[in-house]
């Protein structure tokens, strides 16, 4: 048995009040992400998806290999692959083959594509801000500081 398995609640109370938390938290995420998802369609006509492919690139100036880029955003090759070809026909981000390994591709943001991400990240900044308006810096900050306890605990 792992240690997962064999936990045992000692305080059923807390327990109960951890899993309110994580409904909330995952209600939460749902709530902003869909105002995101619909903020970008109308008013960029783009998804979720590729806007994190194009800020994903847009930090990474000299590019990325297809495989970073599907491990940074923590998704399939073929996933990503779908997106970058619809941006590299929209000309907003570029495909070269690698002189070390003619088999992988290096994938750069164009400067059509910089200049769109540089004005979708301020009105992403903008839009992030007025949803989280009602949040105090000092709750922001403990905020964060739950999310990484999480993450680094499993």
């Amino acid at each position: 048995m792992t240690a997962q398995e064999t936990h045992l609640v000692e305080d059923e109370m807390l327990a109960r009040q951890r899993l309110r938390l994580w409904l909330q938290m995952l209600k939460a995420v749902r709530h902003v992400e869909g105002s995101l998802r619909e903020r970008l369609r109308s008013g960029y006509a783009t998804t979720l998806p590729r806007f994190d492919v194009l800020a994903a690139l847009h930090s990474e100036p000299e590019g990325m290999k297809m495989s970073e880029l599907s491990q940074h955003l923590v998704v399939s090759n073929g996933n990503v692959t779908g997106v970058v070809d619809r941006l590299v026909h929209e000309e907003l981000v570029e495909r070269l083959t690698l002189e070390s390994d003619r088999r992988a591709f290096l994938v750069r943001i164009t400067d059509k594509g910089r200049a769109l991400m540089d004005e979708m990240t301020a009105e992403h900044l903008s839009w992030i801000d007025e949803m989280f308006t009602d949040v105090s810096e000092s709750d922001a900050a403990r905020g964060i500081s739950i999310m990484l306890d999480i993450r680094h605990k499993g």
